[in-house]
């Protein structure tokens, strides 16, 4: 069995070290300085506190955190590699652009550290269900192999950043669809119209409207979280030379941003889409 550390314990990170805890691995976090909703989080998935400068003690070292944290937690652990007796597999799971990872992979690998890029598709382990686990570059088939069945690690055959490309397009799909379900009922909403689109959703395109009921109603929780993933997914597009594309998800990121403040403010956004979609 292998010794993990995983940072964060954020509902993924808590969810992935349970199951990685069930399957008989010694998973570690460090908790000094976290929330007593994230000590109570790692505490129940099984994972064991661990001093700062101990947390790269272990075979894989995995980072489960939001986006824009990647770069920063990179440095932090490769201050650690530059004078550990061994040095884990870095393992960066983060919904990142390829970029992004890249820049996480050369702060890595300047340390003495292997990488490999991980994109997550899907919810945290629960029951016997995983999330698709994609991994990409040299070192991803011994990730796979070293954590063994229990988590749906599929490896992909490219270069670091693959996993994470893979990723801002399949996010920029699902996330992006919620986006536009969001701006596109409350524009209906704002001007009178909602019920009517509702009815012609249902009359013409009933798998839209049957994704915007289940959807939009789940993404007002989790908009805080899809900011970041948005303006990645924008870099991504403009580093391919999509500008007008990068624009949109722009865009989205400034959405799923307002979405967060009405969520913890006068929710006035909630309400009126709670109404419409008739789940008040």
């Amino acid at each position: 069995m292998a010794n993990i550390t995983i940072i964060a314990q954020g509902t993924m990170g808590s969810g992935v070290g349970r199951r990685l805890s069930d399957l008989g691995h010694h998973v570690g976090t460090v908790l000094a300085g976290r929330s007593e909703a994230s000590v109570e989080r790692a505490r129940a998935a099984g994972m064991k506190d661990v001093a700062p400068a101990q947390a790269v003690d272990c075979d894989l070292f995995l980072s489960i955190l939001p986006p824009s944290e990647a770069e920063a937690l990179a440095r932090q652990i490769a201050l650690l590699l530059q004078t550990a007796p061994r040095k884990p597999t870095y393992v960066d799971c983060n919904a990142i652009s390829p970029d992004t990872m890249r820049s996480v992979a050369a702060i890595i690998s300047a340390a003495g550290g292997e990488v490999v890029d991980v994109g997550i598709i899907g919810g945290p382990p629960k029951g016997d269900a995983s999330p698709a686990i994609y991994a990409s570059g040299l070192a991803a088939a011994k990730v796979r192999d070293m954590i063994g069945p229990g988590l749906d690690i599929r490896v992909l055959e490219g270069p670091v950043g693959a996993a994470s490309a893979l990723k801002m397009c399949y996010a920029g799909l699902t996330k992006g669809f919620q986006a536009l379900g969001i701006s596109m009922l409350d524009a209906a909403v704002k001007a009178g119209a909602g019920d009517a689109l509702i009815e012609q959703l249902a009359e013409s395109q009933p798998d839209f409207l049957a994704y915007f009921d289940r959807q939009v109603p789940a993404a007002f929780s989790k908009a805080y979280r899809f900011v970041g993933e948005m303006e990645e997914i924008s870099a991504f597009l403009a580093a391919g030379g999509n500008s007008g594309a990068s624009a949109i998800y722009a865009g989205m990121a400034e959405l799923y941003a307002s979405t967060t403040a009405d969520v913890a403010g006068p929710r006035e956004l909630v309400g009126r889409l709670n109404r419409l979609l008739k789940k008040d």
